[in-house]
Protein backbone atom coordinates (compact mmCIF):
# COMPACT_ATOMS: atom_id res chain seq x y z
CA UNK A 1 0.00 0.00 0.00
CA UNK A 2 1.43 3.36 -1.06
CA UNK A 3 1.32 5.88 1.78
CA UNK A 4 3.00 9.28 1.48
CA UNK A 5 2.92 12.30 3.73
CA UNK A 6 3.40 16.04 3.78
CA UNK A 7 4.60 17.27 7.15
CA UNK A 8 4.84 21.07 7.44
CA UNK A 9 5.82 22.97 10.57
CA UNK A 10 3.35 25.70 11.60
CA UNK A 11 6.08 28.29 12.08
CA UNK A 12 5.12 30.51 9.13
CA UNK A 13 3.01 30.75 6.00
CA UNK A 14 3.01 27.78 3.61
CA UNK A 15 5.92 28.21 1.16
CA UNK A 16 5.33 27.47 -2.52
CA UNK A 17 8.31 25.10 -2.40
CA UNK A 18 6.46 23.09 0.22
CA UNK A 19 3.33 23.13 -1.90
CA UNK A 20 5.23 21.74 -4.87
CA UNK A 21 6.53 18.91 -2.65
CA UNK A 22 2.99 18.29 -1.40
CA UNK A 23 1.74 18.28 -5.00
CA UNK A 24 4.21 15.57 -6.07
CA UNK A 25 3.26 13.48 -3.01
CA UNK A 26 -0.44 13.99 -3.78
CA UNK A 27 -0.04 13.09 -7.48
CA UNK A 28 1.91 9.94 -6.62
CA UNK A 29 -0.70 8.85 -4.06
CA UNK A 30 -3.56 9.42 -6.50
CA UNK A 31 -1.75 7.67 -9.35
CA UNK A 32 -1.03 4.60 -7.20
CA UNK A 33 -4.42 4.56 -5.43
CA UNK A 34 -2.54 5.26 -2.24
CA UNK A 35 -3.03 7.56 0.75
CA UNK A 36 -1.90 11.16 1.17
CA UNK A 37 -1.30 11.95 4.84
CA UNK A 38 -0.97 15.41 6.37
CA UNK A 39 1.00 15.61 9.60
CA UNK A 40 1.71 18.79 11.55
CA UNK A 41 5.23 18.87 12.98
CA UNK A 42 4.73 21.39 15.76
CA UNK A 43 7.44 20.46 18.24
CA UNK A 44 9.06 23.91 17.91
CA UNK A 45 7.12 25.37 20.81
CA UNK A 46 8.62 28.84 20.50
CA UNK A 47 7.66 29.38 16.85
CA UNK A 48 4.69 27.10 16.18
CA UNK A 49 1.26 28.73 16.38
CA UNK A 50 -2.32 27.61 15.85
CA UNK A 51 -2.84 30.54 13.48
CA UNK A 52 -0.05 29.33 11.18
CA UNK A 53 -1.49 25.82 11.33
CA UNK A 54 -4.92 27.16 10.36
CA UNK A 55 -3.41 29.04 7.42
CA UNK A 56 -1.49 25.94 6.27
CA UNK A 57 -4.68 23.86 6.26
CA UNK A 58 -6.57 26.60 4.41
CA UNK A 59 -3.76 27.04 1.88
CA UNK A 60 -3.58 23.32 1.13
CA UNK A 61 -7.34 23.19 0.66
CA UNK A 62 -7.22 26.26 -1.60
CA UNK A 63 -4.52 24.51 -3.65
CA UNK A 64 -6.82 21.52 -4.10
CA UNK A 65 -4.48 19.21 -2.16
CA UNK A 66 -7.02 17.56 0.09
CA UNK A 67 -5.49 15.03 2.43
CA UNK A 68 -6.90 11.56 3.10
CA UNK A 69 -5.71 11.47 6.71
CA UNK A 70 -4.62 14.22 9.03
CA UNK A 71 -6.00 17.10 11.08
CA UNK A 72 -9.77 17.51 10.68
CA UNK A 73 -9.95 14.09 8.98
CA UNK A 74 -10.46 10.61 10.35
CA UNK A 75 -7.59 8.16 10.32
CA UNK A 76 -6.44 5.11 12.25
CA UNK A 77 -2.89 6.39 12.73
CA UNK A 78 -3.64 9.63 14.56
CA UNK A 79 -3.24 11.92 16.24
CA UNK A 80 -1.64 13.88 13.41
CA UNK A 81 0.00 16.66 15.40
CA UNK A 82 3.34 15.80 16.97
CA UNK A 83 2.57 17.68 20.20
CA UNK A 84 -0.53 15.53 20.62
CA UNK A 85 1.51 12.42 19.89
CA UNK A 86 4.01 13.46 22.55
CA UNK A 87 1.17 13.95 25.05
CA UNK A 88 -0.15 10.49 24.15
CA UNK A 89 3.28 9.00 24.95
CA UNK A 90 3.71 7.52 21.47
CA UNK A 91 7.47 8.03 21.51
CA UNK A 92 8.08 6.49 24.92
CA UNK A 93 8.24 2.85 23.85
CA UNK A 94 10.63 3.37 20.88
CA UNK A 95 12.88 5.47 23.12
CA UNK A 96 12.87 2.77 25.79
CA UNK A 97 13.86 0.16 23.18
CA UNK A 98 16.78 2.27 21.94
CA UNK A 99 18.11 2.68 25.48
CA UNK A 100 17.59 -0.98 26.40
CA UNK A 101 19.39 -2.06 23.22
CA UNK A 102 22.31 0.26 24.09
CA UNK A 103 21.66 2.16 20.85
CA UNK A 104 21.00 5.33 22.88
CA UNK A 105 22.13 6.60 26.26
CA UNK A 106 21.63 9.40 28.77
CA UNK A 107 23.96 12.38 28.94
CA UNK A 108 24.33 14.43 32.12
CA UNK A 109 25.41 18.09 31.93
CA UNK A 110 26.91 20.59 34.34
CA UNK A 111 24.01 22.45 35.92
CA UNK A 112 26.07 25.68 35.92
CA UNK A 113 27.16 25.18 32.31
CA UNK A 114 24.44 23.24 30.45
CA UNK A 115 26.64 22.92 27.37
CA UNK A 116 29.24 20.92 29.27
CA UNK A 117 28.84 17.13 29.42
CA UNK A 118 30.02 15.62 32.66
CA UNK A 119 29.01 11.94 32.34
CA UNK A 120 26.87 9.38 30.52
CA UNK A 121 24.65 6.55 31.69
CA UNK A 122 22.73 3.59 30.31
CA UNK A 123 20.21 4.00 33.14
CA UNK A 124 18.19 7.08 33.89
CA UNK A 125 20.43 9.28 36.16
CA UNK A 126 17.79 9.98 38.78
CA UNK A 127 20.03 11.52 41.42
CA UNK A 128 21.81 14.00 39.08
CA UNK A 129 18.45 14.92 37.55
CA UNK A 130 16.98 15.63 40.99
CA UNK A 131 20.07 17.70 41.80
CA UNK A 132 19.27 19.95 38.84
CA UNK A 133 21.63 18.58 36.20
CA UNK A 134 20.18 18.72 32.67
CA UNK A 135 19.79 15.26 31.10
CA UNK A 136 19.39 14.46 27.41
CA UNK A 137 19.28 11.25 25.37
CA UNK A 138 21.73 10.70 22.54
CA UNK A 139 21.73 8.15 19.76
CA UNK A 140 24.97 6.20 19.49
CA UNK A 141 26.31 6.53 15.94
CA UNK A 142 27.37 3.05 14.77
CA UNK A 143 30.66 2.28 13.07
CA UNK A 144 30.92 1.95 9.31
CA UNK A 145 28.66 3.78 6.89
CA UNK A 146 25.00 4.59 6.42
CA UNK A 147 23.34 3.88 3.09
CA UNK A 148 20.00 4.52 1.48
CA UNK A 149 18.63 4.62 -2.04
CA UNK A 150 17.24 7.89 -3.35
CA UNK A 151 14.84 7.67 -6.30
CA UNK A 152 16.36 10.80 -7.84
CA UNK A 153 19.96 10.72 -6.70
CA UNK A 154 20.64 6.98 -6.66
CA UNK A 155 22.63 5.15 -4.00
CA UNK A 156 23.68 7.46 -1.16
CA UNK A 157 26.56 6.49 1.14
CA UNK A 158 27.65 8.44 4.24
CA UNK A 159 30.75 7.71 6.32
CA UNK A 160 29.63 7.53 9.95
CA UNK A 161 32.93 8.94 11.19
CA UNK A 162 31.58 12.30 10.01
CA UNK A 163 28.82 12.15 12.62
CA UNK A 164 28.97 12.56 16.36
CA UNK A 165 26.41 10.94 18.63
CA UNK A 166 23.37 13.23 18.43
CA UNK A 167 20.59 14.27 20.78
CA UNK A 168 17.17 12.72 20.19
CA UNK A 169 15.48 13.93 23.40
CA UNK A 170 16.13 17.37 24.91
CA UNK A 171 16.69 18.03 28.60
CA UNK A 172 13.08 19.21 28.98
CA UNK A 173 11.90 15.81 27.73
CA UNK A 174 10.92 16.97 24.24
CA UNK A 175 11.83 14.41 21.54
CA UNK A 176 13.61 16.05 18.61
CA UNK A 177 12.79 16.08 14.92
CA UNK A 178 15.03 13.27 13.63
CA UNK A 179 13.63 10.90 16.24
CA UNK A 180 9.94 11.77 16.10
CA UNK A 181 9.81 11.84 12.30
CA UNK A 182 11.14 8.28 12.18
CA UNK A 183 8.64 7.05 14.76
CA UNK A 184 5.78 8.87 13.06
CA UNK A 185 6.62 7.62 9.57
CA UNK A 186 6.96 4.06 10.86
CA UNK A 187 3.80 4.10 12.96
CA UNK A 188 1.83 5.72 10.13
CA UNK A 189 3.20 3.11 7.72
CA UNK A 190 4.62 5.70 5.34
CA UNK A 191 6.06 3.82 2.35
CA UNK A 192 7.66 6.74 0.49
CA UNK A 193 9.16 9.97 1.83
CA UNK A 194 9.29 12.67 -0.85
CA UNK A 195 10.71 15.95 0.44
CA UNK A 196 13.10 18.81 -0.38
CA UNK A 197 16.77 18.06 -0.81
CA UNK A 198 17.55 20.31 2.17
CA UNK A 199 16.58 17.26 4.24
CA UNK A 200 19.36 15.09 2.82
CA UNK A 201 21.61 15.98 5.75
CA UNK A 202 18.95 14.66 8.14
CA UNK A 203 18.36 11.42 6.31
CA UNK A 204 21.49 9.48 7.43
CA UNK A 205 20.64 10.18 11.06
CA UNK A 206 17.08 9.03 10.49
CA UNK A 207 18.26 5.86 8.75
CA UNK A 208 20.49 5.15 11.77
CA UNK A 209 17.42 5.39 14.01
CA UNK A 210 15.38 3.10 11.73
CA UNK A 211 18.15 0.53 11.79
CA UNK A 212 18.68 0.81 15.55
CA UNK A 213 14.97 0.05 16.04
CA UNK A 214 15.01 -2.76 13.49
CA UNK A 215 12.43 -1.04 11.30
CA UNK A 216 12.15 -1.05 7.52
CA UNK A 217 13.50 2.12 5.94
CA UNK A 218 11.01 3.88 3.61
CA UNK A 219 11.87 4.83 0.04
CA UNK A 220 13.30 8.33 -0.17
CA UNK A 221 13.21 10.97 -2.88
CA UNK A 222 14.82 14.35 -2.27
CA UNK A 223 13.56 16.98 -4.70
CA UNK A 224 15.78 19.95 -5.72
CA UNK A 225 14.75 23.21 -4.09
CA UNK A 226 13.09 26.10 -5.87
CA UNK A 227 15.62 28.84 -6.57
CA UNK A 228 15.40 32.59 -7.04
CA UNK A 229 16.86 34.41 -10.04
CA UNK A 230 20.26 34.54 -8.28
CA UNK A 231 20.17 30.72 -7.95
CA UNK A 232 19.91 30.82 -4.17
CA UNK A 233 16.97 29.09 -2.40
CA UNK A 234 13.74 31.00 -3.05
CA UNK A 235 13.12 33.38 -0.15
CA UNK A 236 11.42 36.67 0.66
CA UNK A 237 14.31 38.64 -0.77
CA UNK A 238 13.23 37.41 -4.20
CA UNK A 239 9.58 38.38 -3.66
CA UNK A 240 6.48 36.74 -2.25
CA UNK A 241 6.93 33.04 -1.51
CA UNK A 242 3.79 31.90 0.29
CA UNK A 243 0.51 30.54 -1.00
CA UNK A 244 -1.19 33.30 0.97
CA UNK A 245 0.80 35.95 -0.92
CA UNK A 246 -0.13 34.62 -4.35
CA UNK A 247 -3.75 34.10 -3.36
CA UNK A 248 -4.02 37.72 -2.23
CA UNK A 249 -2.33 38.88 -5.42
CA UNK A 250 -5.23 37.38 -7.31
CA UNK A 251 -3.73 34.18 -8.71
CA UNK A 252 -6.06 31.29 -9.42
CA UNK A 253 -5.58 27.87 -7.84
CA UNK A 254 -5.28 26.30 -11.29
CA UNK A 255 -2.69 28.83 -12.44
CA UNK A 256 -0.41 28.51 -9.40
CA UNK A 257 -0.64 24.71 -9.27
CA UNK A 258 -0.06 24.41 -13.02
CA UNK A 259 3.11 26.49 -12.73
CA UNK A 260 4.40 24.62 -9.69
CA UNK A 261 3.83 21.33 -11.51
CA UNK A 262 6.05 22.56 -14.35
CA UNK A 263 8.92 23.19 -11.92
CA UNK A 264 10.67 19.86 -11.95
CA UNK A 265 8.07 17.68 -13.64
CA UNK A 266 8.60 16.80 -17.29
CA UNK A 267 5.18 16.87 -18.89
CA UNK A 268 4.10 17.29 -22.51
CA UNK A 269 1.57 20.09 -22.12
CA UNK A 270 2.36 23.49 -20.68
CA UNK A 271 -1.11 24.66 -19.66
CA UNK A 272 -3.15 22.09 -17.72
CA UNK A 273 -4.90 21.23 -14.48
CA UNK A 274 -2.62 18.92 -12.43
CA UNK A 275 -5.60 16.76 -11.46
CA UNK A 276 -6.06 15.96 -15.16
CA UNK A 277 -2.48 14.64 -15.35
CA UNK A 278 -2.64 12.10 -12.52
CA UNK A 279 -2.52 9.11 -14.87
CA UNK A 280 0.59 10.40 -16.62
CA UNK A 281 2.52 11.18 -13.40
CA UNK A 282 5.57 9.05 -12.67
CA UNK A 283 8.64 9.35 -10.47
CA UNK A 284 10.87 9.05 -13.54
CA UNK A 285 9.38 12.29 -14.90
CA UNK A 286 10.73 14.30 -11.92
CA UNK A 287 14.00 16.07 -12.71
CA UNK A 288 17.03 16.14 -10.44
CA UNK A 289 18.00 19.60 -11.70
CA UNK A 290 17.44 22.79 -9.76
CA UNK A 291 14.64 25.00 -11.09
CA UNK A 292 14.24 28.77 -10.94
CA UNK A 293 10.97 30.29 -9.83
CA UNK A 294 10.06 32.82 -12.52
CA UNK A 295 7.40 35.29 -11.35
CA UNK A 296 6.71 36.51 -14.88
CA UNK A 297 6.20 32.96 -16.16
CA UNK A 298 3.80 32.28 -13.28
CA UNK A 299 1.77 35.36 -14.21
CA UNK A 300 1.72 34.27 -17.85
CA UNK A 301 0.50 30.78 -16.92
CA UNK A 302 -2.18 32.25 -14.67
CA UNK A 303 -3.34 34.52 -17.51
CA UNK A 304 -3.70 31.49 -19.74
CA UNK A 305 -6.02 29.91 -17.18
CA UNK A 306 -8.04 33.11 -16.84
CA UNK A 307 -8.67 33.09 -20.59
CA UNK A 308 -9.12 29.34 -20.94
CA UNK A 309 -11.76 28.78 -18.27
CA UNK A 310 -15.48 29.18 -18.80
CA UNK A 311 -16.58 32.77 -18.14
CA UNK A 312 -19.07 31.74 -15.46
CA UNK A 313 -16.31 29.88 -13.59
CA UNK A 314 -13.94 32.83 -13.83
CA UNK A 315 -16.60 35.21 -12.51
CA UNK A 316 -17.43 32.86 -9.64
CA UNK A 317 -13.76 32.56 -8.66
CA UNK A 318 -13.28 36.31 -9.00
CA UNK A 319 -16.23 37.02 -6.72
CA UNK A 320 -14.96 34.47 -4.19
CA UNK A 321 -11.56 36.16 -4.26
CA UNK A 322 -13.12 39.58 -3.74
CA UNK A 323 -15.13 38.19 -0.83
CA UNK A 324 -11.91 36.81 0.69
CA UNK A 325 -10.35 40.27 0.31
CA UNK A 326 -13.25 42.08 1.98
CA UNK A 327 -11.12 43.44 4.82
CA UNK A 328 -9.84 45.92 2.24
CA UNK A 329 -12.46 48.64 1.65
CA UNK A 330 -11.73 48.85 -2.08
CA UNK A 331 -12.31 45.14 -2.71
CA UNK A 332 -15.32 44.98 -0.40
CA UNK A 333 -16.96 47.85 -2.29
CA UNK A 334 -16.00 46.28 -5.62
CA UNK A 335 -17.63 43.01 -4.59
CA UNK A 336 -20.83 44.81 -3.60
CA UNK A 337 -20.84 46.64 -6.93
CA UNK A 338 -20.50 43.40 -8.90
CA UNK A 339 -23.43 41.85 -7.03
CA UNK A 340 -25.85 44.41 -8.49
CA UNK A 341 -24.62 44.21 -12.09
CA UNK A 342 -26.77 42.73 -14.81
CA UNK A 343 -25.52 39.18 -15.30
CA UNK A 344 -25.04 39.46 -19.06
CA UNK A 345 -23.34 42.85 -18.80
CA UNK A 346 -20.95 41.51 -16.14
CA UNK A 347 -20.18 38.49 -18.28
CA UNK A 348 -19.47 40.53 -21.40
CA UNK A 349 -17.33 43.01 -19.47
CA UNK A 350 -15.17 40.22 -18.07
CA UNK A 351 -15.00 38.56 -21.48
CA UNK A 352 -13.30 41.52 -23.13
CA UNK A 353 -11.22 42.58 -20.10
CA UNK A 354 -9.65 39.20 -19.37
CA UNK A 355 -7.85 39.25 -22.72
CA UNK A 356 -5.33 41.78 -21.41
CA UNK A 357 -4.84 40.83 -17.76
CA UNK A 358 -3.33 37.91 -15.84
CA UNK A 359 -4.65 38.08 -12.26
CA UNK A 360 -7.85 38.96 -10.42
CA UNK A 361 -6.17 42.01 -8.93
CA UNK A 362 -5.36 43.22 -12.46
CA UNK A 363 -8.91 42.38 -13.53
CA UNK A 364 -10.29 44.70 -10.84
CA UNK A 365 -8.21 47.61 -12.03
CA UNK A 366 -8.72 46.95 -15.74
CA UNK A 367 -12.49 46.44 -15.55
CA UNK A 368 -13.17 49.32 -13.17
CA UNK A 369 -14.46 51.72 -15.91
CA UNK A 370 -17.22 49.22 -16.74
CA UNK A 371 -18.64 49.24 -13.22
CA UNK A 372 -17.95 52.81 -12.04
CA UNK A 373 -19.87 55.37 -14.08
CA UNK A 374 -18.19 58.35 -12.41
CA UNK A 375 -15.01 58.48 -14.47
CA UNK A 376 -11.55 59.45 -13.29
CA UNK A 377 -9.32 60.64 -16.13
CA UNK A 378 -5.69 59.62 -16.58
CA UNK A 379 -3.29 62.53 -16.55
CA UNK A 380 -1.62 61.48 -19.83
CA UNK A 381 -5.02 61.05 -21.48
CA UNK A 382 -5.98 64.62 -20.60
CA UNK A 383 -2.63 66.00 -21.68
CA UNK A 384 -2.49 64.21 -25.04
CA UNK A 385 -6.14 64.16 -26.12
CA UNK A 386 -8.90 65.59 -23.94
CA UNK A 387 -7.25 68.99 -23.55
CA UNK A 388 -6.87 69.45 -27.33
CA UNK A 389 -9.14 71.57 -29.51
CA UNK A 390 -10.17 68.44 -31.40
CA UNK A 391 -11.79 66.81 -28.35
CA UNK A 392 -15.13 68.72 -28.29
CA UNK A 393 -15.94 68.13 -31.96
CA UNK A 394 -14.97 64.43 -31.77
CA UNK A 395 -17.16 63.89 -28.70
CA UNK A 396 -20.06 65.88 -30.17
CA UNK A 397 -19.89 63.96 -33.44
CA UNK A 398 -19.73 60.66 -31.58
CA UNK A 399 -22.69 61.61 -29.39
CA UNK A 400 -24.83 62.38 -32.43
CA UNK A 401 -23.73 59.25 -34.32
CA UNK A 402 -24.41 56.92 -31.39
CA UNK A 403 -27.72 58.66 -30.65
CA UNK A 404 -28.86 57.72 -34.15
CA UNK A 405 -27.89 54.07 -33.59
CA UNK A 406 -30.52 51.75 -32.11
CA UNK A 407 -29.67 49.93 -28.85
CA UNK A 408 -29.95 46.60 -30.60
CA UNK A 409 -27.41 47.72 -33.20
CA UNK A 410 -24.55 48.08 -30.71
CA UNK A 411 -22.58 45.17 -32.15
CA UNK A 412 -18.81 45.21 -32.68
CA UNK A 413 -19.27 45.57 -36.44
CA UNK A 414 -21.79 48.44 -36.42
CA UNK A 415 -19.94 50.27 -33.67
CA UNK A 416 -16.74 50.01 -35.69
CA UNK A 417 -18.47 51.45 -38.77
CA UNK A 418 -19.76 54.42 -36.75
CA UNK A 419 -16.39 55.16 -35.15
CA UNK A 420 -14.52 54.94 -38.45
CA UNK A 421 -16.98 57.35 -40.02
CA UNK A 422 -16.04 59.93 -37.39
CA UNK A 423 -12.66 60.48 -39.03
CA UNK A 424 -14.39 61.82 -42.13
CA UNK A 425 -16.93 63.83 -40.14
CA UNK A 426 -14.32 65.50 -37.92
CA UNK A 427 -11.36 65.56 -40.28
CA UNK A 428 -9.18 64.05 -37.54
CA UNK A 429 -6.96 60.99 -37.89
CA UNK A 430 -7.86 57.53 -36.61
CA UNK A 431 -5.50 57.68 -33.60
CA UNK A 432 -6.86 61.00 -32.35
CA UNK A 433 -10.46 59.94 -32.83
CA UNK A 434 -9.98 56.51 -31.28
CA UNK A 435 -7.96 57.65 -28.27
CA UNK A 436 -10.19 60.64 -27.57
CA UNK A 437 -13.24 58.37 -27.60
CA UNK A 438 -11.50 55.72 -25.53
CA UNK A 439 -10.69 58.32 -22.89
CA UNK A 440 -14.11 59.94 -23.03
CA UNK A 441 -15.80 56.58 -22.37
CA UNK A 442 -13.44 55.06 -19.79
CA UNK A 443 -11.13 57.80 -18.52
CA UNK A 444 -8.16 55.72 -19.66
CA UNK A 445 -5.81 55.21 -22.57
CA UNK A 446 -5.37 51.48 -22.01
CA UNK A 447 -8.60 49.51 -22.27
CA UNK A 448 -10.04 46.53 -24.12
CA UNK A 449 -10.59 47.11 -27.84
CA UNK A 450 -12.52 50.34 -28.45
CA UNK A 451 -15.22 48.75 -30.65
CA UNK A 452 -15.80 45.96 -28.13
CA UNK A 453 -15.84 48.45 -25.26
CA UNK A 454 -18.58 50.57 -26.84
CA UNK A 455 -20.58 47.46 -27.80
CA UNK A 456 -20.48 46.17 -24.22
CA UNK A 457 -21.25 49.56 -22.65
CA UNK A 458 -24.32 49.86 -24.86
CA UNK A 459 -26.19 52.97 -25.94
CA UNK A 460 -27.24 54.46 -22.60
CA UNK A 461 -23.86 54.13 -20.88
CA UNK A 462 -22.02 55.34 -23.99
CA UNK A 463 -24.13 58.50 -24.32
CA UNK A 464 -24.02 59.22 -20.58
CA UNK A 465 -20.24 59.00 -20.51
CA UNK A 466 -19.78 61.13 -23.60
CA UNK A 467 -22.01 63.74 -21.99
CA UNK A 468 -20.12 63.47 -18.69
CA UNK A 469 -16.78 64.00 -20.40
CA UNK A 470 -18.12 66.84 -22.56
CA UNK A 471 -19.11 68.71 -19.38
CA UNK A 472 -15.60 68.21 -18.00
CA UNK A 473 -13.70 69.45 -21.07
CA UNK A 474 -13.45 73.05 -19.89
CA UNK A 475 -11.63 71.86 -16.78
CA UNK A 476 -9.06 70.11 -18.99
CA UNK A 477 -8.09 73.21 -21.00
Amino acid sequence: MIRVRFAPSPTGHLHVGGVRTALFNWLFAKKENGTFVLRIEDTDKNRSTKEYERQILQSLSWCGLEWDEGPEKNGQYGPYRQTERIEAGLYDEPLKRLIENRAAYYVIYDKDDPSKEISTSDEYPESPAKAGHPVTVKLKVPEGSTRFKDLLKGDMVFDNTNYDDFIIVKSDGTPLYNFVVVVDDHEMQISHVFRGEDHITNTPKQVMIYQALGWEVPTFMHIPLLLGADRSPLSKRHGGTSVEFFRKEGYMTSGLMNYLALLGWTVEDEIFEPVDKIDSFSISSITNKSVIFDYQKLEWVNGKHLRKKALDDVITEWKNWLDDMKEDDYYRNYYERLKVQDKEYLKESVRICREKINTFKQLCDFSEPFFYDELEYDEQLVKKFLSKDSAPKIIQAAYKAFSDLEEGDFSDEKVEAVIRSLTEITGEGNKRVFQTLRGALTGRLITPGLFETVAVLGKIRTLNRLEQTQKRLEAFE
